[in-house]
């Protein structure tokens, strides 16, 4: 989709990372302010290039080197660059400090010779001391490495970012606020500033706007945070008033750090879960910084998360994410458990499972074939769903499974209907849970 040509008098900005939460809501600001805004990403979710005054261009722009950035700014003619990119930590095919470090010196060097273009760089707030992750180091050296580059540049470093819509961390503590679940006093008591959406968003706007007018700042670094002290504990209480929640359960430290670790484990089948190794760290490390420099910049008052909260009061649909977010990932692991189980239970029986076959009418020859071929595809599709990339296609298949099982058993052995357990019967809320999965599938 392409936006309407814009006069040589409009602001032009090219928002990278526009997909994700703050760079989504960056483009959306900067357009209604009347900029020519080119939003970039990997990919755009279903729904977020419904904006027609914004320009969308997809592409792998992270690890591509200065040449795809360049071409993308001679597209642009960006007046200012924002950079919304980030990765919690490394991955499968994802380096931190390729997503961070790197990427952001392929940015200035695509910018070498457009000195009129500002850089905005997003970064984490905190001190190099308290870096303890892939995440923070990485961000820190891009911070350092921008600094050192001569270009034109302002960072950025929100603290906690509450916005209308979630994900990532901010759908982590909406979730946490959603259970019963008490977090231990060690991490309550981290330190743990926030910055409303709004406010973020708006410091963007404010920062284009100076640059137009005045060409300042031109080296700048500001924690973009309110400056009410908060805790880990207070935001979460102050989330769980506002979903009308209680904590019944206080967790030890080590449930936390078992959670975080089978979070890690789904890293490697491709998910990004915000229950890892490196967010549990995050947490732990607190959201601290000094305000005042923003503040006086820009002019903003940043709004405490209590009043953000109070603004947008919440309704059903926050208490369902909520809850539904925790959820998610038990009704994946479960389905994908429950087809490979199926598939390694029909070979462990398989002599029980081709005598049934056969005292149905099969042959013999035929009831082998049969027996391996449907515990093969169970396997198959419990590997599917436990797949990120495959996950969609493997739920699909289990629909598709499960109703040839149906109809096949509705054939061959119609009594199992009037079982007392419900051996066919309680197949059907399989069905609707697979549902539920295809359903809250989608992460942004």
């Amino acid at each position: 989709m392409s936006a309407p040509e814009a006069d040589a008098a409009t602001p032009r900005v090219l928002v990278l990372g526009a997909a994700g939460l703050i760079g989504h809501a960056a483009a959306t600001a900067l357009r209604r302010e009347g900029c020519a805004v080119t939003a970039a990403a990997r990919a755009f979710a279903p729904g977020q290039r419904f904006d027609g005054a914004i320009d969308y261009v997809e592409g792998p722009f992270v690890g591509g080197g200065s040449g795809a950035l360049a071409a993308l700014v001679e597209r642009a003619a960006p007046d200012v660059v924002i950079n919304c990119i980030g990765v919690l930590g490394d991955a499968p095919g994802v380096s931190a400090d390729a997503v961070h470090h790197g990427f952001v010196m392929d940015c200035v060097e695509a910018l070498r010779g457009r000195p009129d273009t500002l850089f905005v760089h997003v970064s984490v707030p905190g001190e190099a001391a308290h870096d303890g992750t892939p995440f923070s180091r990485t961000k820190r050296a891009a911070d350092e490495a921008l600094a050192g580059s001569g270009h034109p540049f302002v960072i950025l470093r929100p603290g906690f970012v509450f916005a209308p819509s979630a994900y990532g961390g901010s759908a982590l503590l909406r979730m946490l606020a959603a259970s019963p679940i008490a977090l231990p006093a060690a991490e309550r008591e981290r330190p743990f500033r926030t910055i409303g959406m709004a406010d973020l968003a708006e410091t963007m706007v404010r920062v284009v706007r100076a640059w137009l007018a005045q060409g300042e700042p031109r080296a700048a670094v500001w924690d973009v945070m309110c400056d009410e002290p908060t805790t880990l504990g207070d935001v979460t209480d102050a989330l769980r008033d506002w979903l009308g929640t209680r904590a019944r359960v206080r967790v030890p430290r080590w449930a936390l750090d078992l959670g975080a670790r089978c979070g890690d484990l789904a890293v490697r089948l491709g998910w990004r879960p915000p229950v890892r190794t490196a967010a549990l760290a995050e947490l732990r490390r607190g959201v601290r910084g000094d305000p005042r420099a923003f503040m006086t910049a820009t002019g903003i008052a940043p709004r405490p998360l209590r009043a953000l909260l109070a603004d947008h009061p919440a309704s059903v649909q926050e208490r369902w994410f909520a809850r539904l977010f925790g959820l998610k990932p038990i009704i994946l692991a479960v389905l994908a458990t429950f087809w490979i189980a199926s598939g390694a239970i029909t070979f462990a029986a398989y002599g029980q499972a081709h005598d049934i076959l056969v005292a149905s009418g099969f042959p013999a020859p035929l009831a082998h074939v049969v027996t391996a071929i449907t515990a093969l595809a169970d396997v198959a599709v419990g590997v599917l769903i436990a797949h990120r990339r495959t996950c969609r296609k493997g739920l699909w298949a289990a629909i598709g499974l499960t109703l040839f099982y149906l109809a096949s058993a509705t054939v061959l052995t119609p009594y199992l209907w009037l079982d007392p357990l419900g051996v066919l019967v309680k197949t059907i809320p399989a069905l609707v849970l697979i549902g539920v999965a295809l359903a809250t599938l989608e992460a942004r």
